[in-house]
């Protein structure tokens, strides 16, 4: 009997535990998701509280920015109205350290701030040096010489005259160090001595000296601590709500975020969208697929067939017209009136006319498309390729002997990619935290109930095998009563004499 109160007192243990295994799992099943949701808001938002306050403020991820220069391989026979043929040279990588300087939290639930940028060339990650000369269009007589072509004849002849006296040129050979960060030249110096605000640099004339250990403007975005609907928004952007360089409402609109993290829970019908100061314009990514990166789910976004399209093509651009065919953007309004278009590089996603119209150029999504992988949970991203081409539209201009007999085209000078990815301690304590813990917590709230449910059946299993025991003994106890009964009854009967007909038929026998 004392090893049946043991079972008995076991089984009510077990049953127990699994009732409370149970109840855990399901309130972890209720509770867990609202708690995981609250963990991701409090932490996503800027807030020197948060888990992601000191990524947003000094980015751990390292960003490289790799440059590919084309090569003019022809520039006299270009002069001589012939296709330009191009070479494509590099790339020439150098890192790019960011840090965020002046934040400023303001009472209206936003945060402004300066974000700093510099270069440094990594030669082991380059195909040349920074001593490489590059032929190239000389971005500063063509860009002149087309801002010339309504003007006088005289004014055009004033101005060849100038160019030849300086010695400049259509097409230039300058080292890579040179076209990018800057180099003296003579015209740069006659314009701003005679008309000073015509440029907006002085000095030295580069393709990236302005990006150099210089910010990108003033930021001011909202924190999401006390409205997260508008989380890591752009309110304004050097005092703007919208900017005044395009032709309409929409296109001048300051939309989406600085372009560094975007609201948390996305869905694939989530777009992404940001104000680039270098493009001098909005710009909106779609998603495309998911996937992972390294064990981190991601979603990736990619840019529309639209983003560069022509106002014929896709109405709502029309405000960044004039344009000239679709997939390449006139940018020559924020860029000192200098003919100079945006486009995918190798003019990829563009009208065909414009690879064609250049030898050398062989666009293709793997090389030239851009992507941001964002984890979808935090809105963080993850791994990034921006890819984007600069190229100059040139032609001869009557009157400017420079310019010689130089068909139409919209010359490449060069594509960039700027490409990072989370790495090393940063990545593993966002995985741990945002991705490993919630995936634990998720698994163990069915295992619980899993086990629960298990160890519930025990004392039920326990309660169904004692009651068939007892039956039984009951049973064969019945059973062997009735043995005996018919046993004594027989015995009694062979002890009661017999009738005396019977045995005198037994003598006859």
């Amino acid at each position: 009997m004392g090893s049946r109160a043991r079972a008995r007192r076991a089984a009510a243990m077990l049953g127990f535990l699994g009732l409370l295994c149970a109840v855990l799992g399901a309130v972890m099943i209720v509770m867990v998701p609202t708690l995981i949701k609250q963990q991701v808001l409090k932490n996503v938002r800027i807030d020197p509280s948060s888990l992601s306050f000191n990524m947003w403020k000094e980015i751990p991820v390292p960003f490289y920015l790799s440059v590919y220069f084309f090569d003019v391989v022809n520039p006299s026979a270009v002069l001589l109205g012939e296709k330009p043929q191009v070479r494509e040279r590099g790339p020439y990588v150098y890192r790019e350290f960011r840090h965020k300087s002046n934040i400023t939290f303001n009472d209206n639930d936003t945060v402004s701030f300066l974000e700093y940028r510099s270069f440094q060339f990594q030669p082991d990650r380059s195909h040349g040096l920074e001593s490489d000369y590059i032929v190239m269009p000389n971005i500063l007589v063509l860009g002149a010489a087309m801002m010339m072509e309504n003007k006088p004849m005289s004014l055009k002849l004033i101005m060849t005259l100038a160019f030849s006296t300086l010695g400049e040129r259509a097409f230039m050979n300058r080292t890579v160090g040179e076209i990018m960060w800057g180099y003296e030249d003579p015209l740069v110096h006659l314009v701003n001595k005679y008309l000073p605000n015509m440029f907006p640099f002085k000095g030295k004339f580069g393709l990236f000296a302005e990006l150099n250990n210089s910010n990108s403007g003033l930021f001011t975005v909202f924190t999401g601590v006390k409205d997260f609907s508008r989380i890591h928004l752009v309110d304004k952007w050097n005092g703007l709500s919208k900017v005044k360089y395009w032709h309409s409402d929409q296109c001048n609109m300051i939309n989406g975020t600085s372009g560094q993290m975007w609201a948390p829970f996305m869905t694939p019908e989530t777009s992404l969208e940001f104000y680039s100061p270098e493009a001098c314009r909005s710009m909106n990514l779609v998603y495309k697929e998911t996937g992972v990166f390294e064990g981190i789910p991601t979603y990736r976004f990619v840019a529309p067939s639209t983003l560069f399209a022509n106002g014929s093509i896709y109405p709502p651009n029309e405000g960044f017209c004039p344009c000239l065919e679709s997939g390449i953007q006139n940018i020559s309004t924020c860029r000192f009136n200098a003919p100079l278009f945006l486009s995918h590089p190798h003019f990829y996603n563009a009208d065909p006319m414009l690879a064609e119209a250049v030898l050398g150029l062989h666009p293709n999504p793997e090389e030239h498309s851009l992507f941001l992988d964002v984890h979808p949970v935090t809105g963080i991203p993850m791994n990034c390729s921006v890819k984007l081409q600069l190229s100059l539209y040139v032609k001869a201009i009557k009157g400017i002997g420079q310019t010689g007999k130089i068909e139409p085209v919209v010359l490449p000078l060069m594509w960039f990619e700027e490409s990072g990815a989370m790495e090393g301690e940063p990545l593993q304590t966002f995985y741990t935290q945002l991705v490993l813990v919630p995936s634990v917590l998720h698994y163990a709230q069915y295992v619980l109930v899993g086990l629960g449910c298990v160890l519930l059946f025990i004392p039920i299993i326990h309660q169904i095998r004692s009651q068939e025991k007892c039956y039984l003994f009951w049973s064969s106890s019945k059973k062997g009563s009735k043995d005996k009964e018919a046993i004594q009854a027989y015995s009694e009967s062979l002890m009661t004499s017999a009738p005396k007909g019977s045995v005198l038929q037994e003598a006859r026998l």
